[in-house]
């Protein structure tokens, strides 16, 4: 299986604000997804008060869940059920290398940075930024930074599995092992 997202064979769809959709109640496509994300991120009062840090194990909350019978749909479509989650992020905590199974998703950095690391490289996520992916996608997030983050999380589909895969270490011209 192909690991591309729509997002490398496209291009970035969301330095193109204007095919970016308004958050919709129940969203259909990636574009009212990812607004739908930055809505939610925009409102403090929805997950500030809810994060916690926890530096034995990955904390994670699941914020809302909609049902695939009352996702939106279009005549013909069939309704997406959908799921967003918040998590946190302590220095050095990592997700490990994994896919999403069937579900699509938004990431979206709401406080502090992310390292988000694929076979094609690294890309540091600040506040604000967004990662769209298609099902099958493999990636690695990882807190790099000396500060905590919290991000956000929408999956389309609802996340019924989250496949671990392997690290595979790309070839490098030297490499280096830290002492």
């Amino acid at each position: 299986m192909n690991s591309d997202s729509d997002l490398q064979i496209a291009g970035d769809i969301l330095e193109v604000q204007h095919l970016l959709q308004p958050a919709r109640e129940h969203p259909s496509t990636v574009s009212e997804f990812v607004g739908l994300a930055r809505s939610i991120a925009a409102d403090r009062t929805l997950w500030a008060g809810l994060v916690r840090y926890d530096t034995t194990t990955r904390w994670y909350h699941r914020l809302q869940t909609v049902p695939p019978a009352l996702g939106a749909a279009r005549a013909g479509e069939t309704p997406l059920g959908y799921e967003v989650w918040l998590l946190s992020w302590v220095p050095g905590q990592g997700s490990g290398r994994h896919d999403h199974g069937r579900s699509a998703g938004v990431l979206t950095v709401l406080e502090g940075e992310l390292t988000e690391h694929t076979e094609r490289g690294h890309q540091a996520l600040g506040a604000g930024a967004q990662r769209v992916f298609a099902p099958g996608y493999v990636h690695e997030v990882v807190n790099d930074s000396l500060e905590p983050a919290v991000s956000l999380h929408i999956y389309y589909p609802g996340l019924t599995e989250m496949p671990m895969h392997a690290a595979q270490c790309a070839p490098t011209a030297v490499d280096v092992v830290p002492a």
